[in-house]
């Protein structure tokens, strides 16, 4: 993974420090130094340029390829990112962020021959999972150190302890590097002057939280996002009071956010979002006095922050210079709050996911400022006509507008046609619209994202030409946009990379061009009537993530190529007309789900399947003609959570394994084949088993008494077998049982049992006699 997410914050706080550091550095060679470069120091800088080459794709957010102008026989301080020390030539900044420079950076580079250095900055270059150098620790003047975005790995030296000036560090979004907790508690103890520190990304995974408590007070950003720390936060935040930018985001903590934090005065980022996995928690009168003691706050990030007991309108007490709020799946319930004007330099605002109810305020639409707004997948939301239109005429600067799941069915499609000329993104999933929708979006010169889907009275045309080449995410699934699969739409929309045209209107469609989508990640045509062969221009498709065509009329046997498709995790070819065997090559992949249900596959389940250890999903049910014993190597799959291979033409016995190899599974579909033996009794405590279907075997013996582990149950199903027991009386204490299927077999009991007069206790169906 070549970069982490960096919070708004973060971006243009990198962006200033760059900016800043450069402006330095020619304010610097402007003024001429009375004393030129050092021999030394030109020879070794020279050295550190020939040991690395310059490569486009090398740096992401700026590119300028300083070393370019570093010429043998001229001044080393006049050249790009070099700054002397005027009286004396001594270089001491070095700044070759955004460098493009591609090689690996050893221990023995020249670079650390330059020990005057006071600022380093080798940011958003690739050093090709370079260690970080212990050497680092030989610069024991540097007060400025960022090595951020420069795909570093391995362990953070302890040698970092040694550079005691530092003021700021920067280690952000390189290849995991880690970093000890003795190694970290040296940095803490000896880096007393430290008012930076950007570590996200650096797995500090062993490193408690309270150990946080030891950095200097003087602190006034801390930015520890992605770094696997986990556990409470730290209780004693108030030590850091001139802290200005936090984020603890993206990371395993866990409990209430403690009071103190209310006590952090300066703080204008606060982010703690993202730690879903245990959840943090905010309690009314913790947020309320966070809100109230937090008047500089311009950012706000909480997504997944357990705020469920928070009153809506509470958010009316926020700093009024809020630029940036994102409660993202935080529990939310209750009316949208009114009175939004207050937030007049509010750009981002992110509250999808929550139970929110009710009107989008009228005077939504004073908002002028805002660039992005994220209201989707609320429990009721709606917005009336009026409110849309005010939103539409006033917000100019809007770029992204997600209302997924809001009602808008009064709303007619046309009023979208003044939306800003600026927008990139658009998300109106299932929001009722219907009539026809404004063609001019399309044409949007920088829409990016687009997604309709899910409004079936939703009608239009896609356009042949015209449209905007920037496109990257296009769903029409579900709506009634006439689309051409043709030559214009295949060479107009090269830079797609998400196409979603589910139970879509296809007019007309020749997919022997789909393959000049080449950065596709997700390709769904389900449902649209397609025929022919599986088009052998999809092979180009080398970044394919997933691929569904379920629900179509191709036919032919599955084709080869698909297993070169190495990126591809998710496959879905069922309910078509496919023949043939399933290909053995499939262990090139490495597939999360695979679905090749109601097709005419013939043959056994090649051994290959049972080597996808990240297989989620498997679905073979329905071919007829698939044959052979199911292995017991299926109990290979740990994290499979459905699995089902119905309606096939299966023997032997069934692995006895299937009752406790993955707590995981939830649905287990074994129906109508032709297995014998006796039912798996080796159910676990503890399993997510949901559904089990043995219908329409041989199987023999008892009902195992293990199933009482199965808590979740909520469908058993094991009629039309040979199963010879008494009536099983101890399925009773299944909570979540609703269906019981065991007709058909040699069962002998009374149903509802010796001690009760109950026909059925606790059973939503029976459909056993009382005596079989």
């Amino acid at each position: 993974m070549r970069f982490y997410l960096l919070s708004l914050s973060q971006f243009f706080s990198s962006i200033l420090f760059l900016f800043h550091f450069q402006t330095t550095i020619s304010s610097s060679n402007d003024s001429s130094p009375s004393h030129s470069c050092a021999h030394g120091q030109s020879v070794s800088l020279l050295q550190f340029k020939a040991s690395f080459s310059i490569k486009s794709s090398a740096s992401g957010y700026c590119q300028h390829p300083k070393t370019e102008s570093w010429k043998e026989g001229t001044d080393c301080c006049l050249w790009d990112g070099v700054t002397c020390e005027m009286k004396t030539g001594v270089l001491t900044e070095l700044n070759l962020a955004c460098s493009l420079l591609y090689g690996t950076l050893h221990s023995n580079s020249t670079l650390f021959s330059l020990r005057h250095l006071r600022k380093l900055d080798l940011s958003d270059n690739h050093f090709k999972s370079s260690h970080i150098s212990p050497q680092f620790g030989q610069f024991s003047n540097l007060t400025h150190l960022n090595l951020s975005l420069s795909v570093f790995a391995g362990q953070v030296p302890s040698e970092f302890s040694l550079l005691s000036k530092l003021v700021s560090l920067d280690l952000s979004a390189n290849y995991y590097p880690s970093l000890e907790p003795i190694s970290f508690d040296k940095l803490v103890q000896n880096l007393t002057q430290l008012r930076e520190l950007r570590l996200s990304g650096v797995d500090m995974s062993l490193v408690a939280p309270d150990s946080l408590m030891n950095l200097s007070s003087s602190l006034s950003s801390l930015i520890l996002n992605s770094c696997g720390l986990q556990g409470k936060l730290p209780s004693s935040m108030r030590k850091f009071k001139h802290l200005q930018y936090l984020n603890l985001g993206e990371n395993s903590f866990s409990g209430p956010i403690p009071y103190d934090f209310e006590q952090l005065a300066e703080l204008v980022s606060l982010v703690l979002s993202g730690n879903e996995n245990d959840y943090l928690s905010l309690e009314p009168t913790s947020f309320d006095k966070l809100a109230q003691n937090l008047t500089q706050l311009r950012e706000l990030q909480l997504s997944f922050v357990d705020m469920s007991l928070v009153v809506p309108n509470f958010l009316m007490n926020v700093s009024s210079s809020l630029s940036s709020l994102q409660l993202y799946s935080c529990g939310l319930q209750g009316e949208f709050p009114s009175f939004m004007t207050k937030f007049k330099h509010l750009q981002y605002l992110d509250l999808r996911y929550n139970n929110l109810t009710g009107s989008i305020p009228y005077d939504f639409g004073q908002l002028n400022e805002l660039v992005s707004i994220d209201l989707s997948f609320n429990d009721y939301l709606s917005v009336e006509p009026i409110s849309f239109d005010k939103i539409v005429q006033n917000l100019t600067k809007l770029r992204g507008l997600r209302l997924g799941s809001v009602n808008m069915d009064l709303v007619t499609p046309n009023s979208l046609a003044n939306l800003s000329s600026s927008l990139s993104a658009l998300g109106l999933w299932g929001c009722g619209l219907q009539g026809k929708f404004p063609g001019n979006i399309f044409l949007l010169p920088n829409l990016r994202v687009l997604d309709l889907s899910a409004n079936d009275r939703l009608t239009g045309s896609f356009p042949s030409s015209n449209v905007s080449n920037d496109l990257r995410l296009l769903g029409l699934s579900h709506t009634k946009i006439s689309v051409y699969l043709d030559y214009d739409f295949f060479t107009n929309l090269k830079l797609l990379e998400v196409l979603v045209l589910k139970y879509c209107n296809i007019l007309r469609s020749n997919l022997t061009m789909i393959g000049q989508l080449t950065q596709l990640t997700r390709l769904d045509l389900i449902g649209n009537n397609l025929g022919g062969q599986i088009p052998p221009s999809l092979r180009n498709l080398v970044h394919l993530n997933s691929l569904y065509l379920g629900n179509n009329n191709f036919s032919g046997q599955i084709p080869d190529f698909l297993t070169s498709l190495t990126q591809l995790e998710n496959l879905g070819l069922s309910l078509n007309h496919l023949s043939g065997t399933i290909p053995s090559q499939i262990n090139t992949l490495s597939l999360k789900l695979f679905d090749l249900g109601n097709n005419h596959l013939h043959g056994p389940i090649p051994s290959s399947i049972f080597k996808q250890e990240n297989l989620e999903g498997l679905s073979l049910a329905s071919n007829s003609k698939l044959t052979g014993e199911i292995s017991s190597s299926i109990c290979n799959l740990k994290l499979l959570r459905f699995l089902d291979l119905s309606n096939n033409s299966f023997s032997g016995s069934v692995p006895q394994c299937l009752g406790n190899f993955s707590n995981s599974l939830s649905v287990l579909n074994l129906g109508m084949n032709n297995l014998q033996g006796t039912i798996f009794s080796t159910f676990s405590k503890g399993n997510n088993l949901g559904y089990l279907n043995l219908n329409g075997n041989k199987l023999e013996g008892k009902i195992p008494s293990s199933i009482i582990n199965c808590a979740m149950l909520e469908v058993l199903d094991l009629g039309n077998n040979k199963i010879e027991d008494t009536f099983p009386y101890f399925l009773e204490t299944l909570p979540e049982l609703h269906v019981l299927v065991l007709k058909s077999n040699k069962l002998q009991g009374f149903v509802n049992g010796p001690t009760t007069n109950d026909p059925s206790p606790n059973y939503g169906f029976l459909t056993s006699p009382a005596i079989i």
